[in-house]
């Protein structure tokens, strides 16, 4: 634990946004992840009809396409800066504390080349064509850094700014740096999460030579996201982005800001094992949640106080029963009485922002007593034996909440959340 931790400088969440393939807002991505509304559809981002996957969870309609900050952004980053000014009004953020006090950490992934680009890169080069100078905008588009420097700018952030790229594990990053940034005195106000758009030609293919997306269910979009079932058989891609504002508690209680929850534990481990496979005991998941669970500790949070788990839960064969055996580990007898849910079966994977999406469900555990569920879970796998919120949202009444994140290549990241019963709220009203 750091000085600044023990001198008590302490994390409030005061804002959240969202724009989802289930939502254009977090309150409108919570409210249809509570009702278990599936976002999974036929891919219109590109012609698909050849590819073995020609679905997804994408984010529909123009939202966040529009959003001005001066800079040429993808289509994820303007679902960043679209999330991150939601959180920051949410937050009340404008003109809370000097600029060299508030500070950016966000997960992205860095942008490919369109198909077009490719072909005629690949086309010069065969005929000895001339290289071809690919314009300014293209390049700072590209870049995965660009959104967090709009958001930045935008909100009026002069302190840290860091852009993590750790694949599916990234946002579970972005705001466990973030974390800490406020705990060791580097900033008092940090936005933080992540956003992602991988319903690509280039990831699509990519993902599929990999075997880790279902080819089932291709008519039946809405049913193919199958986390811990005995039938899974792969992810579905997703896209979008989850921005939250992580403030230094005492700062947030003088000027009044709502406080969603409290930020307690976090842990990040590697496995060291295979690029594409957990490992079957758990192994460095079981760490970082073990980790994560002594940090809370240390912050007044017992592992008994842990009600729910926003699970990784990708639907892969692997991953579901790595994260089982871990979540056993770790509880031991407790497990049993724990809900556990993957909001990746409403939404797809959002792969960078994933983290981000399943702390925002773990948040309406804490706000409003209620798990989402894990849908299309009819019959659950060999070996799969917990509550996974088969289907249907459940009443979850807990003080503490666990967010758990894996990526390729074998990243881990956990968080734990607790339940703030202090002062809140802009001029004494609750938020």
């Amino acid at each position: 634990m750091s000085a600044a931790s023990a001198r008590g400088r302490r994390v409030v969440v005061t804002g959240v946004g969202a724009v989802t393939p289930v939502g254009a807002t977090a309150a409108a991505t919570t409210r249809a992840l509570l009702d278990g509304t599936s976002g999974v559809g036929p891919i219109d981002l590109f012609d698909a009809k050849h590819f073995p996957v020609r679905i997804a969870g994408q984010v529909r309609g123009e939202v966040g396409r529009s959003e001005s900050s001066g800079l040429p952004l993808s289509r994820a980053g303007g679902f960043g800066l679209s999330a991150a000014r939601e959180a920051a009004e949410q937050a009340h953020l404008e003109g809370a504390g000097p600029p060299a006090r508030r500070g950016v950490c966000v997960g992205a992934t860095a942008g490919r080349p369109s198909l077009d680009e490719l072909a005629e890169i690949f086309h010069r080069r065969a005929t000895d064509g001339p290289v071809l100078r690919p314009a300014h905008d293209d390049v700072l588009t590209r870049d995965q850094n660009t959104a967090a420097v709009a958001i930045a700018r935008d909100l009026g952030c002069a302190g840290p700014v860091l852009g993590l790229s750790t694949a599916c594990t990234a946002s579970g990053h972005a705001i466990g740096e973030a974390y800490h940034a406020i705990v060791d005195d580097d900033a008092d106000v940090m936005l933080a999460g992540g956003y992602d758009s991988l319903i690509t030609w280039l990831d699509v293919l990519g993902f599929s030579l990999l075997g880790a997306l279902t080819t089932e269910h291709q008519d039946e979009p809405e049913r193919a996201s199958r986390p811990f079932a005995a039938d899974r058989s792969g992810f579905v891609l997703g896209e979008g982005a989850v921005m939250f504002v992580l403030e230094e508690r005492d700062h947030a209680i003088d000027r009044g800001a709502p406080i969603l929850a409290e930020i307690v534990g976090y842990a990040s481990t590697m496995n060291a094992y295979r690029m594409t496979d957990p490992p079957e005991d758990g192994g460095g998941v079981t760490l970082a949640m073990g980790r994560a669970v002594e940090r809370a500790g240390v912050n007044g949070v017992e592992r008994s106080a842990i009600g729910y788990i926003a699970a990784h839960g990708t639907s892969t064969p692997g991953n579901d029963i790595c994260e089982t055996r871990a979540i056993k580990d770790v509880f031991g007898d407790d497990a049993a009485g724990l809900a556990i849910s993957s909001v990746k079966s409403m939404t797809g994977h959002l792969t960078a922002a994933a983290a981000a999406l399943g702390m925002l469900g773990a948040l309406a555990v804490l706000t409003e007593g209620m798990a989402p569920p894990t849908i299309n879970l009819d019959r659950p796998g060999p070996d799969l034996d917990l509550n996974y919120v088969p289907n249907v949202a459940q009443p979850v009444i807990t003080d503490a909440v666990m967010v758990n994140a894996f990526a390729f290549g074998g990243t881990n990241a956990c968080l734990v959340l607790r339940r703030h019963d202090g002062p809140t709220g802009r001029r004494g009203e609750a938020a």
